[in-house]
């Protein structure tokens, strides 16, 4: 699999926010912290997911990876005393990385699924979202239940190995359920119409209809699971699960998470890209 590592350098208006609050950490090693490479956090991405990560495009033209998520990593690693190395892959990609002990931690919207147990552990929930179905906005009235996604003349749309998928196949089991690897091309074929409808985590799901007029969030989609984001953290690591806990809770207390999230959104709103750069 192709991917690139690089460390990231955030606009200055997420690294202010990101840097607050890592002197309360203190250093990964005094806490016993191991990390694929010592004194470095290693992070697998998948920057197709606008407004937990994606590339802001600056004034200058310059792509610089953004997203409440990227802000968050920047806070934990800074929180535990680490320099941040992120690695940017597609969605299967961070799971592989994970799997495999390649990187310390994947953030990319991840739910935290019982059936990724195996793989990694999850961290505390740091983002409360839901699970929508879009459409295009010519099509709305044709899908006003979730019991209306079921047909088998309707091409319905998931990215792969998502929470999505499972959502499609329990509410649109008898549709051909259409797994692709970005949200991007996800959200192009609907618009295209190849795709009649998608599964897509609701914040993303808003995030494209502003910058697409003609996409429509249709349906609100029920999840049993705890609803929510968590970071994946490689497996076993328990001092670094702790670490992580600890860092998304003081974010939350000094109400981080929440300036995170609006200053992603505002940024999603702007020119963006998403997908892997050697890929654009």
């Amino acid at each position: 699999m192709k991917k690139i590592i690089a460390t990231i350098v955030l606009s200055a208006m997420v690294l202010s926010m990101a840097a607050c609050g890592g002197s309360k950490g203190g250093s990964a090693a005094a806490s016993g912290i191991k990390t694929v490479t010592p004194g470095k956090l290693t992070v697998a991405t998948s920057p197709d997911f606008a407004p937990y990560e994606f590339y802001a495009v600056d004034e200058s033209g310059t792509p610089e990876l953004a997203g409440f998520d990227i802000a968050l990593a920047h806070y934990i690693a800074d929180y535990l005393g680490l320099e941040l190395e992120i690695v940017p892959v597609d969605f299967d990609g961070v799971l592989m990385e994970l799997q495999t002990k390649s990187v310390d931690l994947g953030v990319a919207g991840l739910s935290p699924d019982p059936k990724r147990d195996s793989i990694m552990d999850f961290s505390d929930i740091y983002y409360e979202g839901g699970q929508s179905f879009v459409c295009t906005k010519a099509n709305k009235d044709k899908f006003k239940s979730l019991a209306d996604t079921n047909k088998a003349e309707y091409e319905i749309g998931a990215q792969t190995g998502s929470i999505q998928v499972d959502l499609a196949q329990t509410n649109s089991p008898d549709s051909d359920i259409i797994q692709l690897t970005k949200v991007t091309d996800i959200v192009a074929e609907v618009i295209a119409g190849k795709l009649d409808g998608a599964y897509i985590e609701t914040a993303v799901a808003e995030s494209y209809a502003k910058n697409y007029p003609d996409l429509y969030v249709a349906l609100d989609v029920p999840y049993d699971e705890a609803e929510g984001s968590a970071v994946g953290v490689s497996k076993g690591n328990k001092e670094l699960l702790d670490g992580v806990n600890k860092a998304i809770a003081a974010a939350k207390k000094e109400g981080k998470m929440d300036e995170f999230v609006a200053t992603a959104n505002e940024q999603a709103s702007g020119e963006i890209i998403e997908g892997l750069l050697d890929n654009q």
